[in-house]
Parts: structure tokens; C-alpha cells; sequence
């Protein structure tokens, strides 16, 4: 079953959630998150594999956006450090929509203004287009007076250490729901 399918029975209990309860949409039952090869910021090829063991917040953006992905970063780098040594345990994957733009050093350039821990990723136009599909994300290329900018997906997805995909939370959400969410992963 594709992601994006997923996502309609995605139960979200944000507002309601009990004491030690998720913040995020639950995938009930947890599915694997599909897996990628792409160019990573950190010199490697960036597969989710590679972080089997880790808890993964694994969102989509780009480097020239200059409202939502600032954001989301921000929000992400201040959860990490009230994580505390509990970090180690805690990887960000950030794919860009644009790569046109965005290489390997660019982007590692923008996440590491957020946190040096972050890993992007990128590829060609056919492979990130692939990614999205297969995460259910969608980014439109549109003009903005000499350049352009995407209208985009903005949820981020949390992978537990086994590289299912057991929640998904909306943009907006606090550093602290965030953090929730991640103890709750780390400590199964």
C-alpha cells in the first residue's frame, strides 16, 4: 500500500492526546518506510538504512524557501537540544523539492546554520520525483518574480529504530510535541 494512501487513514489525535500519548498522527499499524538512494550532504549516499537503530525525523524542503523550512529547521534543532544526549540517538533527514538549486553543498551549508547533525539529501529531478511519490509529498515549481519558489508538502515523518514510519506531524507543531513524540520512540 503507497504512503499516500496512508496518510488518509492516518489517526490524528494532536489536540486530545493523552499524558505520554503521541502529538502526531499514528500509523496504525507502523509500515516500512520505503527506502532511497540519494546524494547526501555528509559526502555519503544517503539511504535510510544507514540510520536502522536511530529514530528518524525525515522532512522535505529546500534551501531557498524562506517561510516554512526556516521554520520547521528551527523547530527541529531547538527539539534536538532539549533532547539533551538523547540526540545521539536521533537523526534529521532533510530531502530537498528543488534540484535545481540545491547541491549537496548547498544544502549541507543550510542545514548546518540549523544543527551540524543534520543530513540533506538530493538527486536528480527524476529521483526526488520518484521520493515523493513514494511519500506521498508534493512540491510545485512555481514562478516568483525573476526566480521561483515550490508550494510543497510541510508534515515531517517519524521513524522508529526499526525504519517504520509510525507517525506523522503536521507543520506548526511545537519543539516540545516534537519531543514527545521522539521519547516516546527512543525509549521502546
Amino acid at each position: 500500500m503507497r504512503i499516500a494512501t496512508l496518510l488518509l487513514a492516518c489517526m490524528v489525535s494532536v489536540s486530545a492526546a493523552a499524558p505520554g500519548a503521541f502529538k502526531s498522527g499514528v500509523f496504525e499499524p507502523p509500515r516500512p518506510a520505503p527506502e532511497f538512494s540519494l546524494q547526501g550532504t555528509d559526502g555519503q549516499t544517503l539511504n535510510l538504512n544507514h540510520y536502522h537503530g536511530k529514530v528518524v525525523l525525515l522532512a522535505f524542503g529546500y534551501s531557498s524557501c524562506t517561510a516554512v523550512c526556516p521554520v520547521t529547521l528551527h523547530t527541529f534543532a531547538l527539539a534536538m537540544r532539549k533532547l539533551g544526549s538523547a540526540a545521539a540517538a536521533v537523526q534529521v533527514v532533510y530531502v530537498t523539492v528543488d534540484p535545481e538549486r540545491d547541491t549537496p553543498a548547498r544544502l549541507k551549508q543550510f542545514l548546518a546554520n540549523f544543527d551540524p547533525t543534520f543530513v540533506g539529501g538530493t538527486g536528480t529531478a527524476q529521483q526526488l520525483e520518484q521520493v515523493r511519490k513514494d511519500y506521498g509529498v508534493t512540491a510545485k515549481k512555481i514562478p516568483y518574480e525573476k526566480s521561483y519558489v515550490y508550494d510543497h508538502s510541510s508534515f515531517t515523518y517519524l521513524l522508529d529504530r526499526n525504519g517504520r514510519i509510525r507517525t506523522l506531524m503536521p507543520y506548526g507543531h511545537s519543539a516540545d510535541d516534537f519531543v514527545n513524540d521522539l521519547n516516546i520512540l527512543l525509549h521502546e
